[in-house]
């Protein structure tokens, strides 16, 4: 079990991770302190998803997944037009917004994170009771909290490469992202 709670963490990670190498993009004046702050973000909001779905149970699964991707790429598609919008004003003016606000920081994790919900519902069948479903989130936000964490170094590093196009691309991946979700939900 915690072999595939670790399968899972990781697999429920790649969202977050894309997110936290465009925050390291867009980071301007980057602290250490930023990428924890991703990290812990990204962590908890991928360990909270879940078990709110074990609690939910399959009563509710028809409802969320019916509307969950279109949320993602509303959320996620709004983020990535706003940071090309202050990308394109920045150059303007010369000033710059960062990824790492309190704001934007919740409004990434619960975007990165809607899938998540719909495993947690999964788990009120499959796991065998409150222990597993507390090891197994456990396990998936600290996966999540690793590799977003990462994202945001790997992001920084690439920063310097690409200068002030960085915000745009960052816009653009996050535009990408919700569309990817909402293209699989849609049509996979």
């Amino acid at each position: 079990m915690i072999i595939t709670a670790i399968i899972l963490g990781i697999g429920l990670a790649m969202d977050a991770f894309a997110v936290s190498i465009t925050n390291g993009l867009c980071a301007g004046r980057f602290k250490p302190r930023h990428a924890l702050a991703d990290g812990l973000t990204f962590g908890l909001f991928q360990a909270a998803m879940p078990l709110i779905g074990f609690f939910l149970g399959l009563s509710f699964m028809k409802y969320i997944e019916v509307i969950d991707h279109w949320i993602a790429f509303i959320l996620l598609g709004g983020i990535g037009a706003n940071m090309i919008r202050g990308a394109l004003k920045k150059e303007e003016e010369e000033e710059c917004t960062s990824p790492f606000t309190l704001k934007n920081l919740l409004v990434q994790g619960v975007a990165t994170s809607i899938d998540a919900l719909a495993v947690g519902i999964g788990f009120s069948t499959e796991l065998s009771g409150y222990n597993d479903a507390f090891l197994t989130v456990g396990i998936i936000g600290i996966c999540t909290f690793a590799i977003s964490t990462a994202g945001v170094y790997i992001g920084k590093l690439f920063d310097g490469l690409l200068k002030e196009k960085a915000q745009i691309l960052g816009g653009l991946i996050l535009i990408g992202i919700g569309a990817k979700i909402l293209i699989e939900h849609l049509f996979f």
